[in-house]
């Protein structure tokens, strides 16, 4: 299991998880960023650094993940798209994607936009609580344990 990050939006407290976690787990952790990222140094840690524009880490991720594979984004787009390809999909809040939510997602997705479109103030996501975090950890061990378990 591969581990790639939207790192982009990711926080920055959910990257240092994940560098821990791909240490303790001794998985592969691959950024995906349209910026220059810095990483602790290790073998398993890489940042990749894609031009920029609309959507190119997205088609990196997309383009090198394989099934099996772990994707950690909040993008809806990519999760559908990866999850297409058999992937398994965490966002930064804890919350798994799968192919039975993706849909649902996309359509409230979508939704909003359309609002933000006609002028309706929508907001923004909440900033990223201790309990975010904390779910975020707890999702993050539980797919590398079945993922272990299975291997």
């Amino acid at each position: 299991m591969q581990i790639w990050v939207d790192a982009d939006a990711c926080p920055v407290v959910i990257k240092e998880i994940l560098y821990r976690a791909a240490q303790r787990w001794q998985r592969p952790l691959t950024l995906v960023a349209n910026q220059m990222l810095r990483t602790p140094p290790s073998p398993l840690i890489r940042a990749v650094q894609v031009p920029r524009g609309f959507d190119v880490a997205d088609d990196y991720i997309v383009q090198h993940a394989v099934s099996g594979d772990l994707v950690i984004t909040g993008d809806i787009p990519l999760a559908s798209l990866v999850l297409a390809k058999g992937t398994l999909v965490l966002n930064p809040r804890g919350e798994r994607y799968t192919i039975d939510t993706i849909g649902e997602r996309l359509a409230l997705r979508d939704m909003m936009d359309e609002l933000r479109s006609v002028g309706v103030d929508t907001g923004g996501p909440s900033t990223l609580s201790q309990s975010d975090r904390r779910a975020f950890g707890n999702a993050l061990d539980q797919l590398m344990m079945a993922w272990s378990r299975r291997s």
